[in-house]
């Protein structure tokens, strides 16, 4: 990677000296910083609530198992100030990670750190009053539910989406169902929160054979395809209000999965109870890659899509880890058409510490707060930064040419005080409607504001 610029990054986060001293950076530059009163976990959970009288909230769930949220004041990006921040409803034991944030409401992921704790699942929350915000010391004064999905094999909720205000889509484990593997102990839980004081489950979906009790062909077991098998189960699933009948599941072994998910408006409509999604379409990435498919983030208005594959060694022991560019035209048949760009001195950073490679892509909230990139996506790479990746069209006068991925900006924070692998590890990133970049880290970085600076637009 060519180093174009050198950000030297105040004295409280000096590191030590066999740290990487300095932040690098191309067509990027700092904002501001917080280390979030010394917690500086940062999950991927990130949402930003608009008040009326201009306030702006950002809600940040966090990695670890003592501090679940962080509220913090952007309304001046160049001066983010933490109102308010909810230990762990179990310290210790659950985490909170993802959240997230429609109207008044925001939904929080709870998981355990092993199958069979009793506070496993969804919070739901009342962020309407601002005093209240600032007075809560527990999760329970904003509390409106608790969608309990904790069982003798489940560690609750992982990650979650929840961006219409009427039904929250969850990977998580439930209690009525044990897997044939442990690591498959999530799949994909719709939930009806359209009255968030009553949660109700609608639609579940894993992938056959994954289930104990399971009736399919022989063979339906998925077969394990490499030394770091991680399992099948789903991370990240997105659905749009103005795409209802679709959802997009990044299912870390399974792939990319596209489902028909139509039968939710017979739920909605009240002609229906439940409902099963049907998948209609898959793209694998294993073999011959380690896989983890983490995010699957469509471009509608391009009939493209992105995914990410989670790097989860330390090392690039599992390298290497990509954002896949995708043609979903065909909806039953994906295919990879491109990968963002490796380089040259990839090797250096794979070495420095911690993990180095892809992990979670801005998600484009269908929110006033939240950019709709259709060009560019802005990716967390852990001990890589925040990376920038611009779509670019094939040749003028190539019929169908498939487009590639350039990479136009990035920035790698200088390590944080006390990150145990002494690099930065930039965990997840989101762009809001003027342009800011919000990016937290993994251990003890906290909280980046960031701003691009380059000519190609961050659209």
């Amino acid at each position: 990677m060519r180093k174009t610029g050198l950000l030297l990054l105040a004295a409280s986060l000096a590191a030590p000296e066999f740290a990487q001293p300095v932040a690098e950076s191309k067509n990027m530059t700092l904002v501001a910083h917080n280390d979030l009163n010394g917690n500086g976990d940062g999950g991927e959970g990130l949402a930003i609530q608009q008040w009326p009288d201009g306030r702006r909230l950002l809600y940040l769930a966090h990695e670890g198992e003592r501090t679940c949220l962080s509220i913090i004041d952007v309304t001046h990006p160049e001066n983010p100030m933490v109102v308010n921040q909810l230990p762990s409803p179990s310290p210790g034991v659950t985490r909170c990670n993802s959240l997230g944030f429609s109207g008044n409401v925001l939904a929080v992921a709870n998981q355990a750190n092993k199958a069979g704790s009793k506070t496993a699942g969804m919070w739901v929350l009342d962020v309407s009053d601002f005093a209240r915000i600032q007075k809560a010391t527990k999760l329970e004064d904003l509390e409106l539910s608790f969608f309990d999905t904790s069982g003798p094999h489940s560690r609750g909720v992982h990650c979650l989406w929840f961006v219409d205000g009427e039904f929250a889509h969850l990977s998580t484990g439930m209690p009525d169902v044990e897997p044939t593997n442990p690591k498959d102990d999530q799949f994909y839980v719709i939930v009806d929160l359209r009255d968030p004081r009553h949660p109700r489950e609608v639609g579940r979906w894993w992938y056959p054979g994954t289930h104990k009790g399971d009736t399919c062909l022989p063979g339906c077991i998925p077969v394990r395809h490499h030394p770091f098998d991680d399992g099948y189960r789903p991370h990240q699933t997105e659905v749009w209000p103005d795409h209802p009948d679709r959802a997009y599941v990044a299912y870390i072994d399974g792939g990319a999965l596209i489902f028909d998910i139509s039968g939710l408006a017979d739920v909605k409509a009240g002609r229906a109870k439940t409902f099963t999604p049907k998948l209609i379409g898959q793209a694998t990435f294993s073999p011959p890659y380690t896989a983890w498919t983490h995010t699957f983030q469509p471009i509608f208005s391009r009939g493209m899509a992105l995914a990410s594959d989670e790097d989860v060694q330390d090392n690039c022991k599992d390298a290497p880890k990509l954002v896949w560019l995708l043609d979903i035209r065909a909806e039953t048949h994906p295919m990879v058409i491109d990968t963002a760009p490796l380089h040259a001195t990839d090797g250096e950073l794979c070495s420095r510490g911690g993990r180095f490679g892809a992990h979670n892509l801005h998600p484009n909230f269908p929110s006033a707060t939240s950019a709709n990139l259709k060009n560019t996506t802005v990716a967390s790479w852990f001990n890589g930064g925040v990376r920038i990746f611009h779509i670019v069209d094939g040749p003028a006068g190539v019929p169908n040419a498939p487009p590639h991925l350039e990479e136009i900006g990035y920035y790698i924070p200088a390590a944080p005080p006390r990150n145990p692998t002494h690099t930065s590890q930039m965990n997840h990133a989101i762009v809001d409607e003027h342009g800011f970049i919000y990016a937290n880290d993994r251990f003890t970085g906290g909280l980046y504001v960031l701003r691009y600076t380059g000519k190609v637009p961050l659209d």
